[in-house]
């Protein structure tokens, strides 16, 4: 793992996007996998900035979206889909063809996964994967177990995941959906490079264990230390540990 610490949330926003500017302007065709929640917002906000200056072009890129709560559907404003979108898609250059989302409201989930599986597999596999990260070490919506999901899969959320969640649904967790589907482990490790942001001091524990280790399925974001090509940016909050 490269590990960058900066002073504000804002400046490891900054420091992402032109992370992923870079990789578009390196590889037009980039295909990206994108997380929802509220540490990407500023990501995304610089990431619109830019592709309206025209220092980035989305035009050729093709965005997977990591994750999903089951039972809603794309266009439902809790879900991650119209998120992403709201956030990002929708400012940009992004084909609509190229942006891909999982469909919580299918009505076979095993299926849906194993079409969203078979759609990066189409794509070429994920080049460049952001991620955050959960504070008790969960990456997409992979919880700790004794046993991770290496491919696209059907989860039931802990409680704890659902509170992290509740914002989006009247702040009352027992809103939240308590099922999620998301990218497996494997299918995170096969991104050719992967971004880890983590601010704020709740997340400092886990930054700490996903750092030092050591590699455990009861913390997700250990097995990045598997990866070759792990970039991990934090504020001074999220690093207070290391």
């Amino acid at each position: 793992m490269h590990i960058t610490t900066f002073a504000t949330r804002d400046d490891v926003a900054v420091a992402a996007a032109r992370r992923v500017a870079d990789a578009l302007r390196d590889r037009p065709n980039l295909v990206l996998g994108l997380p929802a929640g509220q540490t990407p917002v500023p990501v995304y906000a610089e990431l619109r900035r830019l592709a309206s200056s025209g220092a980035v072009d989305f035009a050729a890129a093709s965005s997977f979206a990591l994750d999903e709560f089951v039972g809603l559907e794309r266009t439902d404003p809790r879900s991650f889909a119209y998120f992403i979108h709201e956030h990002l898609i929708a400012g940009t250059n992004f084909d609509p063809r190229h942006v891909h989302f999982l469909d919580g409201s299918s009505a076979d989930i095993d299926e849906e996964c194993n079409r969203y599986e078979a759609a990066i597999a189409a794509a070429g596999g994920i080049d460049l994967q952001i991620l955050g990260l959960g504070r008790n070490g969960h990456i997409g919506f992979n919880e700790p177990a004794d046993a991770l999901h290496a491919h696209t899969h059907r989860v039931v959320l802990r409680q704890d995941t659902r509170s992290d969640n509740a914002g989006r649904f009247g702040r009352n967790a027992d809103h939240v959906p308590r099922e999620a589907i998301s990218m497996g482990v494997g299918t995170i490790l096969h991104a050719r490079a992967i971004v880890v942001i983590a601010t704020g001091a709740s997340k400092a524990a886990a930054v700490e264990r996903m750092v030092r280790g050591p590699v455990t399925t009861q913390l997700p974001a250990s097995l990045l230390q598997l990866h070759a090509s792990v970039d991990v940016y934090l504020d001074h909050a999220a690093a207070a540990r290391l």
